[in-house]
């Protein structure tokens, strides 16, 4: 298999340097290019064809999020994932970030082995969130007054309904199988009628859109 290619987004080179070195020394990754600004990350990304991009939320010129919402949106550059990195997990941009594209975050002083397991976790398409921070922060999020009004979609099944439930509180597909007494092919075939459904890019955003919607209350997951 092909080394997972990683752009790393960060305003402070030492940071940077720091990533870099824990990235080369694993033997299936590969730092393919360097960025300090959000700006910069973007067009990185698409020069160097990056899988995956390990991304600070507060950079100069562009910031994190508004990057992640432009790798997001981007035609040329769908498939590249993106790992926000914050220095706390209360930070209320985290937020933002996964409704702009974010596939999941981490905290800047996570172990070495923690950041290069997420990143294997997101290149390979899944979601990393924590669930704990994750349902506190959307439950915030929802309480502020510029938060948007969303009507929950009355299109899902019951049963969807259920697995939307268990996906918001960090389950994988083998631990809602297991929860539901279904297959894992049978719960995955699930989660992915519901992204359909409720417009979701994976599961980061699937988290958000069910507690958005009202789907989920926060505090009961």
């Amino acid at each position: 298999m092909s080394a997972i290619r990683v752009l790393l987004a960060d305003d402070q080179t030492l940071v940077r340097a720091a990533f870099a070195m824990l990235v080369e020394s694993a033997k299936d990754m590969e730092v393919v290019g360097q960025a300090g600004t959000g700006r910069e990350a973007v067009e990185l990304a698409r020069r160097q064809r990056a899988d995956l991009v390990v991304m600070d939320i507060r950079m100069p010129d562009l910031d994190g999020i508004e990057a992640t919402r432009l790798i997001a949106e981007a035609e040329d550059l769908a498939g590249v994932r993106v790992l926000v990195l914050t220095t706390y997990d209360t930070d209320e941009n985290i937020v933002e970030a996964l409704r702009a594209g974010a596939s999941g975050f981490l905290v800047k002083d996570t172990r070495p082995a923690e950041l290069l397991d997420a990143i294997r976790t997101v290149a390979a398409g899944e979601a990393l969130l924590s669930p704990g921070p994750t349902a506190r922060l959307i439950e915030r999020f929802l309480r502020s007054p510029s938060a948007p009004s969303t009507a929950g979609p009355e299109c899902l099944s019951e049963r969807e309904r259920e697995v939307l439930a268990l996906v918001a509180r960090g389950l994988n597909n083998t631990e809602i199988a297991e929860a539901l007494g279904l297959s894992p092919l049978t719960a995955k075939t699930h989660v992915s009628r519901i992204m359909g459904k409720l417009g979701a890019r994976d599961r980061a955003q699937l988290v958000v859109v069910a507690y958005e919607s009202g789907l989920i209350v926060p505090g009961n997951g």
